[in-house]
């Protein structure tokens, strides 16, 4: 069991339920249970919060839009985030909806704090409101007349509100940032602030009077708490501020405030004089960290609906599984900066670092202990230690004993893909010393017996270390690693990945393939498809590529002889209920032809239509009846069944069709 090394503290935002959340909030969210999860695994006692937004004017719209009270509508969406994260297995300690009662009384305290300060005013706002980003801009702030964030049209608004004195705030901030420059992280973030700051901050409008779903003022119920101080004050409301103290004044302030970089102003300047106004701590720290690009711009709920490259994250998990996926958001990206993402990058890191690595490394290390060994890790001896001019068993111990600690470091500067990095040092390094070693030619002299046990142990520990470090970021790999290796007895440690020497005689049992190597050109096709088909299905315009049979020539198709006929009868085979028995004119001919359409057509209906036949189909017998020809057919879809129909025309019987 590890040491209590004392309490942190980690929030994600509360995410807006407007509408299905998309990668870009899987990315924080996986980040935040990573650094939750290494956390409780070093000995920390974890409060990791996070939550959804759920008041405010768009959700109002969108409600009344789907005939629902607002209440009904956020319910619905936070259901589906909640099974989202399930899914997911993020290891949140607690989930906050802006809609509860412990929430709303909590927010209305923290506004009388900052009223009784002599911090809140009623005055009347004139501006540009952006109803998506519930934020209200000056004229200097639009861009091109839309909102600066997320480009959207914006409307003027007039209104009564009350408003929180910000302006008076703005030298404390700049003291903070300059004498706490640890409290904003990265270095851009930070210098952007400074830099909004010494424009000149305005007092912060922090009710609204033209709609009512929101926490009302406590001073003036013709208001609603705008989504600012609503949303913000979440961070100490959960853990019971101020009615119910206890967790409060164990978990704050924060250790860290995880956020996209859009909202990182609304953290670091807006919250801190909140609580600078209230009288209490700051949090310790704010990280925005960037965004995820696809074809150059931000992932956002509305591109997620009209893009082609699938970026929803539980199709993505129903194909390689949660761990993949949280493997490549961690890996590929450097914290703070942005990063494209596209399937084929994902496909290749899965296959390059999952399956060919660190998959690859557990089946040929247990394969030989099953094969040598008889299935039992052996025991290191004396007799068995490297003889060779490079002591590669001392190289392949000093790089895994030196992983745990780059790890710490780089987790500390939240840098998950370094961290990674330090790790897959080692897996590579194992591989490495497999062929190093060549456990298959040892095998082959009895004398080397000991030497091969002390390659296999060596082996052994090697990955044993390594299921303790990838455990917080793919905790299923993990026990499936242990469970391969005969540590299913033993609970994941993070202290004993500084020691090598600790396994013996445990008994290894090789399973399904850690991670199987992907076919990157079909799985492409496959996640074009599914994403083109779920764009289509809202109503993008999409170019679905058809599913075809081998390519011919065009000599090829010119050996068909395509005619014009007319149905004379038609009537149901005596034989076979699916097929239908056509008698068909062709110019002076009559040809009987047989069809698999008794399922779409009645006989009667077929009579006098106009029909192309193959005529020069070589014939055949269906059922004991001679059939001379083919007529073709195309599939439709009539109120949401498929069905045959007939591929027709207005030329005449017998006439080529060209």
């Amino acid at each position: 069991m590890a040491k209590d090394k004392g309490t942190y503290y980690i929030s994600t935002p509360i995410y807006y339920p407007s509408s299905n959340l998309h990668i870009g909030h899987t990315y924080c969210t996986v980040m935040a249970d990573a650094m939750a999860r290494f956390k409780r695994l070093q000995g920390y006692d974890v409060m990791f919060l996070t939550g959804t937004d759920e008041h405010g004017q768009k959700i109002q719209l969108l409600a009344q839009e789907k005939g629902v009270s607002p209440q009904e509508y956020v319910d619905e969406v936070v259901a589906g985030i909640k099974d989202l994260w399930k899914t997911m297995e993020i290891s949140y300690d607690d989930f906050i909806r802006t809609t509860e009662d412990r929430h709303i009384k909590r927010v209305q305290a923290m506004f009388m704090k900052m009223y009784e300060k002599g911090d809140i005013y009623k005055g009347e706002y004139e501006g540009w409101y952006c109803t998506p980003c519930e934020s209200f801009w000056t004229e200097a702030q639009l861009v091109d007349g839309k909102c600066p964030d997320c480009g959207r049209p914006v409307t003027k608004a007039k209104e009564e509100a009350y408003f929180f004195k910000l302006s008076s705030y703005a030298d404390d901030l700049l003291k903070l940032f300059r004498e706490k420059p640890e409290f904003l992280e990265p270095e851009s973030r930070r210098n952007e602030m400074i830099a909004f700051i010494e424009q000149g901050l305005e007092d912060l409008c922090i009710s609204r009077s033209t709609f009512d779903w929101g926490i009302p003022v406590p001073i003036d119920e013709k208001h609603v708490i705008y989504v600012w101080l609503d949303a913000l004050t979440n961070y100490i409301t959960a853990l019971g501020w101020p009615d119910e103290p206890e967790k409060y004044e164990k978990y704050w302030p924060a250790d860290v405030h995880l956020v996209g970089k859009e909202i990182v102003r609304f953290h670091s300047i807006i919250w801190p004089a909140m609580l600078m106004s209230a009288g209490l701590p700051l949090p310790k720290q704010v990280r925005g960290h960037g965004w995820l690009l696809m074809g150059g711009e931000k992932v956002s709920k509305s591109k997620a609906a009209k893009g082609l490259d699938v970026i929803d994250p539980v199709v993505l998990i129903d194909r390689y599984g949660i761990d993949a996926l949280k493997y490549f958001l961690l890996r590929e990206y450097t914290f703070g900066q942005d990063g494209t993402f596209t399937n084929e990058v994902m496909l290749k890191r899965l296959n390059y670092d999952l399956a060919n690595d660190l998959g690859n490394l557990v089946s040929r290390t247990v394969s030989m202990i099953e094969k040598y060994n008889g299935g039992f890790v052996p025991d290191l001896t004396e007799e068995g230690r490297c003889r060779d001019e490079v002591d590669y068993d001392a190289q392949l111990k000093e790089v895994a004993l030196g992983a745990a600690p780059k790890v710490e470091k780089n987790m500390d500067d939240f840098k998950f893909n370094m961290a990674l990095e330090e790790i897959w040092i080692l897996v590579r390094r194992a591989n490495k010393y497999i062929d190093e070693t060549m456990p298959w030619a040892l095998a082959k002299d009895e004398a080397m017996k000991p030497r091969l046990d002390n390659v296999l142990h060596n082996l052994a520990e090697a990955i044993r270390i390594i299921s303790i470090l990838i455990h917080p970021y793919m905790h299923t790999t993990s026990d499936a690693i242990r469970k391969q290796m005969g540590l299913w007895y033993s609970d994941v440690a993070w202290e004993d990945a500084f020691t090598f020497e600790m396994m013996c005689g445990e008994q290894v049992k090789k399973g399904k393939a850690i991670f199987p190597r992907l076919d990157i050109e079909k799985e492409l096709e496959e996640l074009y498809k599914i994403g083109a088909e779920t764009a289509a299905a809202k109503g993008a315009d999409v170019n679905i590529p058809l599913e075809l049979k081998d390519e011919i020539e065009y000599d090829d198709f010119d050996k068909l002889d395509l005619r014009v006929g007319t149905i004379l009868s038609a009537e149901k085979h005596p034989k076979a209920d699916k097929l239908l028995v056509f008698q068909v004119k062709m110019g002076t001919e009559k040809r009987q032809i047989i069809s698999g359409v008794a399922e779409d057509f009645k006989p009667e209906e077929c009579v006098g239509q106009k029909v192309v036949v193959v005529a020069n189909l070589k014939p055949r017998k269906l059922r004991g009846l001679e059939s001379k020809g083919m007529l073709l057919f195309a599939d439709n879809v009539v109120d949401g069944k498929e069905r045959c129909e007939f591929v027709t025309t207005r030329a005449d019987d017998g006439n080529p069709v060209t």
